[in-house]
């Protein structure tokens, strides 16, 4: 049996979507799989995420060749796979999860204390730049774009650093230096250091991906994504959710911030394993009760001011 894989066309895409099609020849040798790039408006649009009014920016054109039956199944960085899917569509596997952390990206591998004072610092993600402002005031923070590998040539001279995801350096293998910041400070992005397999619902190629789903990745995954859902966030309301898998219980911090880093909201939420959606649909409504609205509406009327 061969199928057609979907992904873009980065070298830490198409990275992933090797490593996870060595996986499947392990649990599936007798199925062959071709690769076939699909060009998303995230790669095609330079501007800053936010300014981008659309969900799912890196996977919504792969995933309609999955529909259209162009490609068999996609593979994904599961941060960018929007809560809900289209009709027909189904995430129907979550391999096993990368560590989660971001990292700062800098010549000497600093942690953000050790910046010097006025340091500019580059990130994609609003809710990056915004952590790391509330740790340190006193720095500038920037847009950045590009692949990982245009990014860091970027760190090494214009930037004094660069905040990326771990996952993404370690599955590169990159040679940099960084400093790991930690994850219940830094609260990632809800499916950060996970991947997506996505294909349509029923299909017959469901039962070989499901082969490599690791449960307790999948767990989290549900959780933070809940949350994610419940909350609305999107690139114009950044928030973190890490979820962390027990021996029967899933904990999931979550944290939602105000545009100028000023005003915060966390929950932490532990559930059992049975339920795991429940557990960030929990941590919603807490934040719900605290006026995440409030924060939110906040976010968007922001951005609509920078974009103007």
């Amino acid at each position: 049996m061969k199928y057609i894989v979907g992904t873009r066309g980065s070298r830490l895409s198409l990275e992933q979507t090797s490593q996870i099609i060595s996986e499947l020849k392990k649990s599936s040798p007798n199925t062959e799989y071709e690769i076939k790039t699909i060009t998303t408006k995230g790669d095609t649009d330079s501007r800053p995420l936010f300014e981008i009014n659309q969900r799912g920016i890196f996977a919504k054109e792969i995933d309609r060749a999955v529909l259209q039956g162009e490609v068999d199944f996609a593979v994904h960085s599961l941060k960018d796979v929007p809560s809900k899917l289209d009709d027909g569509l189904h995430l129907a596997c979550v391999p096993r999860r990368h560590q989660a952390n971001d990292v700062l990206v800098s010549r000497d591998g600093i942690p953000p204390s050790s910046l010097r004072r006025g340091a500019l610092v580059g990130t994609s993600s609003l809710r990056r730049a915004v952590q790391m402002t509330r740790q340190r005031p006193d720095i500038t923070v920037r847009p950045i774009r590009g692949n990982i590998e245009t990014r860091i040539k970027k760190a090494q001279k214009e930037y004094d650093a660069i905040v990326l995801a771990m996952a993404g350096i370690r599955r590169l293998g990159l040679d940099v230096r960084y400093f790991e910041l930690p994850a219940d400070v830094f609260v990632p992005s809800p499916g950060q250091g996970a991947l997506a397999l996505v294909s349509r619902k029923g299909d017959d190629v469901v039962p070989v991906l499901q082969k490599i789903e690791h449960r307790d990745s999948r767990l989290e995954a549900e959780a933070e994504r809940a949350f994610s859902e419940s909350v609305e966030s999107g690139c114009r309301f950044p928030v973190g959710a890490h979820a962390v898998s027990g021996n029967s219980q899933v904990t999931l911090t979550a944290e939602a911030f105000s545009a100028d880093g000023k005003e915060s909201l966390r929950a932490v939420v532990t559930g059992d394993k049975t339920d795991p959606r429940s557990i960030g649909q929990r941590a919603g409504e807490d934040m719900h009760r605290r006026g995440v609205g409030d924060l939110a509406l906040n976010w968007r009327k922001k951005t609509e001011e920078w974009n103007r």
